[in-house]
């Protein structure tokens, strides 16, 4: 599968992979099975496939991570001082653009398509330190956004216009000096469970399965899928933005869909197939001009069965993007990591201890070779995880620490997520700020 992907690539996916089987070991990870059909990944707490803001609403995966390696121990709320090593070039030499240290913040395809809520938006962004967004191109439902003139998406029946003028909102953008990125959703796609069902994993009786939000899950290991996403992606390059990031690219942690991943997998690995689709997207974009990113687990950084259940191996995806984005939200991490007793109570020290991971990881990969990885660009919280027994308000607080964080920890960019799109604007540094 993936017969075209070069040379290179190849050697350094071995590479990675012979630096991995030490600590992963060679077993497949089998998850127990929850009451709900849910699978329990290896850190403890189930990752779900959506969650409930502060606001009620069902987010989607960037606010969805489990938690990491379960023998975590050490206090990183002690470390002593920033780590000096940074990650501060993106690795493609395809793109014309020159790479921008990103300071963003979601957005949803119905706040793109308010002329008023943009308006409001960009005063925002351009009071303050903010130079990014993240625009919903494919939605949470299935649907693209915008009208694109691709007869495979056309055809699909795919096209819900929320962003009636996709092209102009992304002009007026670019006036104001703000940096696109498209996020697609990729293999979570009810939508292709109704006119692709052959394009999903489905029960030995034909059926399609679904999770329990009832929501069909691509097949990453059929052809027709991945040209499939590609073609997204290369519509949001045609659409005029910056970079395509892509979330849920990884399986379902749903217990049938695991045993039908398992089951299609063969001889292969889960990791192996989402690194390969990866590298495959990245190879088809990357002349178009754009950046290419990927939402990944916080919880699949430092724990082996998490990153086997889902799929994503942290520094094999990372040799394969231009951004990896962690969603390393203190809400999703269980009682006990980075030697905390509630995570979410202490923003800052858990984006300290989850990025010190991420920064482990990468260096022990980046020893193996001397190819360039991805530059890392974190999730952060800005809501309150009400669903939580021990949880705190997030507010200006807790958001700017957990930016300091990023920054102690050597890196320089983040995206906020808030399902609702309901910031802190107060916790963000306007341009005089930063230049005291």
């Amino acid at each position: 599968m993936f017969e075209n992907r070069g040379k290179k690539r190849a050697l350094l996916a071995a590479l990675l992979l012979a630096a991995a089987l030490p600590l992963a070991g060679c077993t497949r990870y089998t998850p127990p099975e929850m009451e709900s059909g849910e699978a329990v990944p290896e850190s403890g707490r189930a990752v779900q496939e959506t969650a409930e803001t502060d606001e009620g609403q069902a987010a989607a995966e960037g606010t969805a991570s489990g938690k990491s390696g379960e023998d975590e121990s050490t206090v990183r709320a002690e470390a002593a001082g920033p780590v000096i090593e940074i990650y501060d070039d993106a690795w493609s030499t395809d793109s014309p653009r020159e790479p921008v240290k990103v300071k963003g913040i979601y957005i949803s395809a119905y706040a793109a398509g308010s002329r008023e809520r943009m308006a409001r938006i960009i005063e925002e962004i351009d009071r303050t330190e903010l130079n990014a967004v993240v625009i919903d191109f494919k939605d949470d439902n299935g649907n693209i956004t915008a009208e694109v003139e691709s007869p495979m998406l056309q055809e699909l029946g795919v096209c819900r216009p929320y962003i009636s003028d996709l092209p102009g909102l992304l002009s007026e953008l670019r006036e104001h000096g703000i940096y696109t990125i498209a996020r697609v959703v990729s293999l979570r796609d009810p939508k292709m469970g109704e006119t692709r069902p052959q394009w999903c994993f489905q029960s030995e009786s034909g059926e399609v399965l679904r999770d329990s939000d009832k929501m069909a899950w691509l097949d990453p290991y059929n052809e027709e899928v991945r040209e499939y996403l590609a073609e997204v992606g290369r519509q949001a390059a045609l659409a005029g933005f910056d970079e395509v990031q892509f979330d849920y690219i990884r399986f379902s942690t749903n217990n049938s869909l695991q045993k039908a991943a398992a089951k299609a997998a063969g001889e292969s690995s889960k990791t192996d197939i989402i690194t390969e689709l990866a590298g495959y997207i990245y190879d088809e974009l990357s002349s178009e001009g754009v950046y290419v990113s990927a939402d990944v687990f916080g919880a699949i950084i430092s724990s082996s069965g998490d990153a086997q259940a889902v799929g994503q191996d942290y520094a094999a995806l990372a040799s394969s993007l231009d951004y990896i984005c962690p969603m390393i939200y203190p809400s999703h991490y269980g009682d006990g990591n980075f030697g905390l007793d509630h995570p979410d109570l202490h923003p800052y020290e858990t984006i300290m201890g989850a990025l010190a991971d991420s920064k482990t990881a990468l260096d022990t990969a980046g020893a193996e070779t001397t190819q360039k990885t991805a530059v890392v660009r974190p999730w952060l919280q800005d809501f309150t995880a009400s669903w939580l027994k021990n949880h705190i308000a997030y507010g200006g607080e807790e958001i700017r620490s957990q930016i300091q964080a990023v920054y102690d920890a050597g890196y320089e960019e983040w995206i906020l997520w808030s399902a609702s799109n309901k910031y802190h604007y107060g916790a963000l540094e306007s341009e005089e700020e930063q230049q005291n």
